[in-house]
């Protein structure tokens, strides 16, 4: 699902002195289900990693493990 906004609506959002509040909170709820999804796939990716490539990124696989056990929503 990548529906990217449109140059027309960011210029309209960029204009705006202030968002209604509705619109502030569903952006702020936007913003942290698109970090969490990062962080989600990004762990997935770390836990199959060889240790030959956690290596070339700086990670032992004890390090690799513990934040591939993370859940999405912690930092």
């Amino acid at each position: 699902m990548a529906a990217a906004l449109h140059t027309a609506q960011l210029t309209l959002l960029n204009n705006q002195q202030a968002l209604p509040k509705l619109a502030q909170i569903c952006v702020i709820a936007a913003v942290a289900v698109t970090v969490w999804d990062m962080r989600r796939r990004t762990r997935k990716s770390l836990s199959r990693l060889d240790p030959h490539e956690l290596r070339d990124v700086g990670l032992t696989p004890g390090q690799a493990g513990r934040e591939a056990a993370k859940a999405f929503f912690q930092r």
